[in-house]
């Protein structure tokens, strides 16, 4: 209106624009020309013929319509469990898991790009000004409604999965958001939870899926649940071979994270079955084991033979149970087995590289086809593993993450080798002049081979400086005691490794000789030990020198060694001072000895 008013008479405009300066007035005329009231009434119906009347028609603008803003969102709904953890979700308290906030509702076109507005575009002028948006505007041609939007992203399997806190810093991050909170949960007790359904005699039929590392398979390996699964079948063997209804429960022995064992030096036939004889020596003879898989989630290898031999067993209605270690590698596999049946959608359990991921039962629909059911069960806590006793950051030293390349010293009488500073191995006595010794464990941890005699002197200045982890000689003291075992080996090839020594949660030893050895393990009190037969038999190919390996744990450890060595002497009053003792595990007499 004010651009339009501008273009008026300059009578008419000073109506409008008081403040705009009024030109020069010419002298007074005579009387006889006088008649400012007829003009000023001529003007004024001017101006309101002006008003009243219609603007001219404009060009069609070229501009591309401006955007829709739907308020009509789509609805958010939440499930009452966490999909990723299984936790039940909560909004009282964001220190504690399954903590959740709704996010802000948002329109399905938010990213789109606004059109310009020019000053002589009259389609939004109104409504601008009004402060509402036109009701009359036709959606874009690109635009859905927010309810067709959503159920056609719900048909693709595009939407998107709604996780608890806990569970989106795990994704994102890799580590939990508040890791005291996690101290507070209950452990879960399969045989408690799941027990009374495999020792019912009716009901569905049951199939027990026995995880295990391949890396830590004795340590990883669930024996409670496999002793419980072989009492079960005995139980109820009897009555169903005599046709009487009974539940007799099934299990598969499956060996995950294949890939981080040295493939190229192994026979898939001597793992299957070096896999089987320790099953059976881990639960007894009683277990009997409807097959043994060996597959590796991350290249996806062995994963489409066990879903199938997983949906014969179960049959249409029968009820799967995946159990394990903690970080055995469950809801990776078992995402990998969703992707493989076609399921709609992307798998919805948690992966991360930590401990006790997932919290509770989670059960997955439309994985196995009819009216099977798998279930994702929480981490079996195993307290006889070392990585029980660890830290975040120690874990992140011990986990193996790629492929295990060995590493072989040849060793004498009287000398020891060192895994960080958490296992020791002393030569004690040998038939033959030396041995070879493969350490199979992450290359993050550092060794040390050096005599027996100084194992006292480098427990004191070395672990948890050098020889990490524990990171911290503080750490050391709350590992426990310092225990020993003795083991007696004996081998018939220098080529190969006869015999391991496995270390729960750490890796083992390959004992390569041909004679007979007497060897001392030190471990803490409490960390499962056994000698075993060999998994991988090959040996480095370059042996390893005594002394620390080249690691970065000992490089930072020498650099800060030697900075405090290159300070000023101290003076008198520093010298009467009483140093500190350094904390030193307890040692106690032989557990047992053991012969190999």
């Amino acid at each position: 209106m004010l651009s339009r008013a501008r273009r008026l008479h300059p009578a008419v405009r000073r109506f409008l624009l008081p403040n705009t300066p009024a030109p020069s007035r010419p002298p007074p005329l005579p009387p006889q020309h006088s008649a400012s009231a007829q003009t000023s009434k001529t003007l004024s119906i001017l101006f309101r013929r002006h008003l009243c009347s219609s603007p001219p028609a404009t060009p069609p603008s070229t501009s591309p319509p401006p955007a829709v803003v739907s308020s009509d969102l789509p609805v958010v709904r939440v499930n009452e469990v966490c999909p990723g953890c299984g936790i039940a979700m909560q909004s009282s308290d964001p220190a504690l898991p399954g903590f959740f906030l709704l996010p802000s509702a948002k329109s399905p076109d938010y990213r789109a790009r606004l059109a310009p507005v020019t000053v002589d575009d009259t389609r939004i002028s109104a409504s601008l000004k009004s402060g509402h948006l036109r009701e009359d505007l036709e959606p874009s041609g690109g635009y859905k409604p927010a309810a067709a939007a959503a159920e056609t992203a719900e048909a693709k399997g595009e939407g998107k999965v709604l996780v608890c806190a806990r569970c989106h810093s795990l994704r994102h991050y890799g580590r939990v958001k508040h890791p005291d909170a996690e101290r507070l949960l209950p452990d879960f007790d399969f045989v408690a939870a799941v027990g009374p359904r495999l020792a019912s005699p009716s009901g569905a039929r049951s199939l027990v899926l026995l995880l295990t590392d391949a890396s830590d398979f004795d340590g990883s390996f669930p024996r409670a649940v496999a002793r419980l699964v072989a009492a079960a079948g005995e139980a109820h063997r009897a009555d169903w071979k005599h046709g009487a209804p009974a539940n007799l429960p099934r299990a598969l022995l499956v060996v995950t994270k294949l890939d981080l064992l040295p493939t190229p030096s192994l026979s898939p036939d001597d793992v299957h079955a070096w896999a089987h004889s320790r099953a059976r020596a881990g639960a007894g003879s009683d277990l009997l084991l409807a097959g043994v898989h060996l597959v590796s989630a991350a290249r996806g290898w062995g994963v489409r033979d066990l879903l199938e031999h997983v949906r014969e067993l179960a049959g249409t209605r029968g009820n799967v149970w995946a159990v394990g270690a903690r970080n055995v590698g469950k809801s990776t596999l078992l995402n990998a087995i969703a992707r493989c049946s076609g399921i709609v959608g992307r798998p919805t359990l948690t992966e991360a590289p930590v401990p006790g991921t997932t919290l509770d039962v989670i059960k997955l629909d439309g994985v196995l086809g009819a009216q099977a059911k798998l279930f994702d069960t929480p981490g079996l806590l195993h307290g006889h593993q070392l990585t029980s006793r660890l830290t975040s950051e120690e874990m992140k030293l011990v986990q193996v993450r790629k492929e295990m390349s060995p590493r072989t010293y040849r060793i004498k009488t009287g000398q020891s080798i060192h895994i960080g500073g958490l296992v020791r191995l002393d030569v004690e006595e040998l038939t033959v002049g030396s041995i070879y010794v493969t350490v199979w464990a992450s290359p993050l941890v550092p060794l040390h081979m050096g005599k027996t005699e100084n194992a006292a002197a480098l427990m004191k200045e070395h672990f948890g400086l050098q020889l990490q982890p524990p990171i911290g000689q503080e750490r050391v003291k709350e590992l426990g005691k310092w225990v020993r075992k003795q083991f007696k080996v004996s081998g018939n090839s220098w080529d190969t490794n006869s015999k391991d020594i496995a270390i729960a949660g750490l890796g083992w030893f390959g004992i390569g000789l041909k004679g007979e050895a007497v060897l001392g393990l030190w471990a803490y009190d409490g960390v499962d030990v056994i000698s075993r037969s060999s998994l991988v038999h090959e040996k480095a190919s370059i042996f390893e020198e005594a002394g620390f390996t080249v690691s970065q744990i000992v490089s930072k450890a020498d650099s800060m060694t030697n900075k405090l060595k290159s300070t000023k002497k101290p003076n008198k009053k520093e010298r009467t001072r009483i140093a500190s003792p350094v904390i030193e595990p307890e040692a106690s007499e032989p557990a047992s000895n053991i012969d190999a």
